[in-house]
């Protein structure tokens, strides 16, 4: 049965809403949408990802968020029986996605502060919980909170690529994770990879039709995305109509000299790499403007000088990326300009060289 928990404040069909001044900004914005959405509020306004071009306010209706919650059941085989752990801000797509599935699968659902670890100190044992890569990172560090991470069923991890590193690490500790491949237009994910040793590969959802456009940039039509066609900006290649592997941003390739570089692709090659030299150290890949290659690859790397020499960074990148995939120029900056949502903001860092 639903019930949504944070610390000694219970909310449920049954259960008056808490004192709202009582609770933290993340609290009250779960509390508030769970009432609407049982007083039977018919749409809801969420900031897209940006995954199909410049971020906008979007209208989401309750029938596309119930599709995406009745598919992602349906993939998994949930019951009422599952707890869910949502330690995701509310006010995103994604965390809103935990609200929904508690309230759509009407399973219990508890809810913590959006923190690095947002795992350590839990006793209870839970069956779904959704994280980003950073989250999953901190939560393998520590003895309490990757023991807890083992005990969950279903892993979903998203938001952003999860290094190789974390991956490998994932696999070795025998804990059953996925990858989810979505966006705020698909309300949530739209995919979801299972996490192994070689590469990710995407299937869809039920209900969830794929392609991709002239440029070879995925395509969706769902239920979740209210039947209508969306285009998006990732650069894919199809597996089968119902899989693929996800290649990287089209807006972030970069073409040099003819040849097509995927940061986000670059950036997994490098993340052993990255994690072992330089643990905790932002960077990203980037195309530059050149007159004679037309685009060039650059790198930059969030830091200090003291703290990191290019030089020796220069030649271990040698170790693990190919001849054409070497950046022609490492930036070293001292702060990234980041998104509301976390995300290292590319474009306006780079416009800071």
């Amino acid at each position: 049965m639903f019930q949504l928990r944070y610390q000694s404040y219970q909310y449920s069909k049954s259960r008056p809403l808490p004192n709202l001044e009582e609770l933290p900004e993340f609290a009250q914005e779960a509390f508030i949408f769970c009432k609407d959405w049982l007083d039977g509020k018919d749409s809801f306004v969420q900031m897209t990802s940006g995954s199909t071009g410049t971020p906008k306010l979007q209208e989401i209706t309750r029938q596309q968020l119930v599709a995406s919650a009745s598919a992602t059941g349906a993939f998994f085989g949930v019951d009422s029986e599952f707890k869910l752990l949502c330690c995701l801000n509310p006010a995103y797509i994604a965390g809103k996605m935990m609200l929904v599935r508690a309230l759509v699968w009407d399973c219990p659902i508890t809810l913590v502060e959006p923190s690095a670890n947002p795992l350590l100190g839990l006793e209870e044992q839970f069956s779904f919980v959704a994280l980003v890569p950073l989250q999953v990172e901190a939560g393998l560090s520590e003895e309490k909170s990757r023991k807890l991470l083992q005990s969950i069923p279903q892993v979903l991890i998203g938001g952003a690529a999860l290094p190789h590193k974390i991956q490998q690490e994932l696999v070795q500790q025998g804990i059953r994770a996925w990858q989810s491949f979505g966006m705020t237009e698909t309300v949530s994910h739209i995919a979801l990879a299972p996490i192994g040793t070689g590469e990710l590969i995407f299937q869809t959802l039920p209900g969830v039709e794929i392609g991709v456009s002239e440029n070879q940039c995925l395509w969706i039509q769902s239920t979740m995305s209210g039947s209508a066609k969306i285009q998006t900006n990732d650069s894919i290649e199809l597996r089968s109509k119902n899989s693929f592997v996800w290649l990287g941003r089209a807006d972030f390739v970069v073409n040099s000299g003819g040849i097509k570089l995927f940061p986000e692709q670059l950036e997994k090659k490098i993340s052993a790499l990255m994690s072992n030299s330089y643990p905790g150290v932002p960077y990203f890949f980037y195309g530059e403007a050149d007159e004679r290659l037309g685009q060039r690859l650059v790198l930059y790397v969030e830091g200090e000088q003291s703290a990191l020499t290019l030089e020796v960074l220069e030649e271990e990148l040698k170790k693990f990326l190919d001849k054409f995939e070497i950046p022609k120029q490492i930036y070293l900056l001292p702060r990234f300009k980041y998104t509301p949502s976390g995300k290292i903001n590319r474009p306006e860092t780079a416009n800071q060289t």
